[in-house]
């Protein structure tokens, strides 16, 4: 019984213990710039989540929410004393920063760092971005400038972009509405989701699926743990390659497309229905399927190695 009411008094401890040190007190700093409608937006932070819009022609507006884990209003006067936020203009580009001191050597129970900075930004249409954070999510609304987003914690989610876009994610998954130049998408824990997207595509994941329902130029596209399911607009504007370890491959192609199909997989059949095609030597089987589709173009290579691919025209 002694034991048993020592154990409940040490749990209710550490339970209060833990409340202290989850507690958190939120700051608010805004700054207001004004720019041309061309420029460049550069946001860095440890640990928080990026969120950009487009909002007025000429006017910039950062949002920076500090999230501190403290139990006072005087413990988190102290821990910001060791946070650098940095929110600055230059000409036309603005740059938002927030770091926290380097964790020195020793015990350091819970979360670090113990401040974490949220970025809210309105930008012009017409700005590029280039955003990174450690630990939270990337959101991007409908901008015509580059994107560059990379996150080590978060899920990546893009809009309708105009211009070439680069996201990478070490753990979440990443979603584009559209893309009007180039995407290069990577995630190592998620799955990718694309809308249309004009330029070349380069979509990579170790731990999802992939979808793209319109592709309007060259797709290459790979998964070692989901399947893919990929649209092709128009005519192959080149070499196509989409593969996956783990799953299934379903393509749709305008039934006047012409191309060079290599399909095969070693987890399942390969499928074509709609499609014309001048068989090569030795190029059918359950498991292969290789020819020239209305006299032949750029390949269209299909591979899988846990599942069918199949084939349709649209």
């Amino acid at each position: 019984m002694k034991l048993l009411s020592r154990l409940l008094v040490a749990a209710g401890l550490l339970a209060g213990f833990n409340f202290t040190v989850q507690a958190k007190i939120e700051r608010v700093v805004e700054k207001t710039f004004t720019v041309s409608a061309a420029g460049t937006l550069q946001v860095d932070t440890q640990g928080g989540e990026i969120r950009v819009s487009p909002g007025s022609e000429s006017i910039v507006k950062v949002t920076a929410r500090q999230k501190v884990r403290a139990s006072s209003e005087a413990e988190a006067d102290e821990l910001l004393k060791k946070l650098e936020l940095t929110i600055e203009q230059s000409g036309s580009d603005v740059r938002a920063s927030a770091k926290y001191e380097r964790k020195g050597v020793g015990f350091h129970f819970g979360f670090w760092p113990p401040v974490q900075v949220d970025f809210i930004v309105s930008v012009p249409a017409g700005f590029a971005a280039d955003l990174r954070t450690s630990g939270g999510g990337i959101t991007v609304g409908d901008l015509t400038g580059k994107v560059n987003a990379r996150t080590s914690g978060g899920g990546i989610k893009l809009g309708r972009l105009g211009a070439e876009v680069e996201a990478r994610t070490s753990g979440g998954s990443i979603t584009l509405e559209a893309a009007h130049g180039p995407a290069e998408l990577k995630t190592s824990g998620g799955s990718i989701t694309v809308g249309q997207v004009a330029g070349p595509a380069t979509l990579s994941t170790s731990g999802g699926s992939i979808r793209i329902d319109s592709a309007e130029n060259s797709v290459r596209a790979h998964t070692s743990g989901g399947s893919i399911r990929a649209g092709i607009a128009g005519g192959l504007g080149d070499d196509c390659a989409l593969s996956t370890s783990g799953g299934s491959v379903h393509v749709t192609v305008d039934r006047t497309a012409a191309f060079r199909l290599d399909a095969s997989t070693s987890g399942g059949g390969v499928d074509a229905e709609g499609l014309t095609i001048t068989m090569e030597k030795g190029g059918r089987d359950r498991s292969r399927l290789a020819g020239s589709v209305n006299g032949g173009g750029p390949v269209l290579k299909l591979r899988s190695s846990g599942g069918g691919i199949s084939v349709r025209t649209r």
